[in-house]
């Protein structure tokens, strides 16, 4: 059975450090993108604090299509350069948001959201997933947790 046991009080950089290393050992060995997937999304859902949403969008031709999440049901399609997701999927970009609501074209699959982390996962040069956070909280990003979720990103390109 895998644990992990976040401490509150640790600096943000050390906690995605953290959350690096488990990834790592519980996706060790498994070649299934989807139980990967699983596991990453409740992995993050479990280590991050302050958020109603974690999980993957996977690139399927020329849209978005719905994967693995942890929180409300969600929207099962997007476009590429529509939204957060699509306009990560579409540039190659992360996309750090602080409000949601300023973001042209937002897509509010849950009206509580209010911030938003959108990572692509690249593979051979090309997007084939994205990792979302969202947060009911304003500003609950910055770029500690862009980074801890890049890297986090790097890690799931090893086995899409």
């Amino acid at each position: 059975m895998f644990e992990i046991h976040t401490d509150p009080t640790l600096p943000k950089a050390q906690v995605y450090a953290e959350l690096a290393a488990s990834a790592k050992a519980l996706v060790s060995g498994e070649p299934d993108a989807i139980a990967n997937m699983a596991n990453l999304a409740a992995l993050v859902w479990m280590s991050v604090p302050g958020l109603n949403w974690a999980g993957f969008y996977r690139v399927i031709e020329s849209e978005l299509v719905l994967g693995p999440f942890i929180g409300k049901p969600a929207c099962i399609r997007i476009p590429l350069g529509q939204g957060v997701c699509g306009t990560a999927a579409a540039t190659g970009a992360t996309q750090l948001v602080p409000d949601v609501h300023q973001f042209p074209g937002h897509i509010a699959c849950d009206a509580q959201s209010r911030s938003e982390l959108v990572v692509p996962v690249i593979v051979e040069g090309a997007v084939r997933a994205v990792i979302d956070l969202d947060s009911p909280e304003l500003n609950r990003f910055d770029s500690t947790d862009a980074t801890g979720i890049e890297n986090l990103a790097a890690i799931v390109a090893a086995f899409l």
